[in-house]
């Protein structure tokens, strides 16, 4: 792990969907301060299919990797490390497709990157000071999906049982699985896990205590004026 000095200290939240990353990375930004805090969501990255019909959408395997524009997602994420404030996209679940107005996010002294695949992705994970695996029970994590998927997103249960069988499943053993091994922290069930959030949230306060003074940029980066 590269020591944090004046550079902000990226954590990388991963796991499976529904596995409750989300609310581990809810309760880090509480504990630690949204001001303390720039948020980076790796589901905002999904490419933009709204040139292709709605059969198509609804065609596309949205688990695999290729399924999100992760140079961008890089280019974002080392933005802020270079302590540059990054217009990230903003995408709508519904219609699969991204809004057309940007979502300006300031860096901040700990960047929290939050993904279903950010730790099967070798470019993204060579950008983490500190790596996490969300652990739940598959049982658990598709019950969580469902009730997710009908209430926010107004699908219909089979469509999302297709869903599971045809790429969510598979994609969680091929790519999602495997990534764990490359995790620093493995958090069992979920944002329930209190202890776990608590020690990350121990380690981000020894970094905001060790900066006093104003961020600096690591070597060889440049922060342009007025940012």
């Amino acid at each position: 792990m590269q020591p944090p000095g004046r550079k902000p200290l990226t954590i990388g939240v991963s796991g499976g969907s529904g596995s409750g990353k989300t609310t581990v990375a809810r309760n880090i930004l509480e504990l630690a301060g949204a001001e303390n805090v720039a948020h980076l969501c790796h589901d905002a990255y999904y490419h933009d299919h709204a040139h292709l019909s709605p059969e198509e959408r609804a065609a596309v395997n949205y688990d695999h990797p290729e399924s999100l524009d992760n140079a961008l997602f890089v280019e974002h994420l080392r933005t802020l490390q270079r302590l540059q404030p990054a217009e990230t996209p903003l995408y709508d679940f519904t219609r699969h497709a991204r809004l057309p107005e940007p979502k300006i996010v300031q860096p901040r002294r700990v960047i929290l990157v939050e993904g279903i695949l950010i730790l099967a992705i070798p470019e993204i994970r060579r950008h983490l000071d500190i790596k996490v695996f969300v652990d739940t029970d598959a049982d658990l994590r598709f019950i969580r999906r469902l009730r997710r998927d009908i209430v926010e997103r107004g699908r219909s249960p089979q469509s999302i049982i297709d869903q599971y069988l045809a790429t969510v499943r598979p994609m969680q053993e091929q790519f999602v699985e495997p990534s764990r091994r490359f995790a620093n922290v493995v958090v069992p069930e979920g944002g329930m896990n209190e202890v776990a959030v608590d020690i990350l949230h121990t380690k981000i306060q020894s970094v905001l205590r060790k900066v006093t003074g104003p961020l600096q940029p690591p070597p060889g980066f440049v922060v342009v004026p007025g940012t």
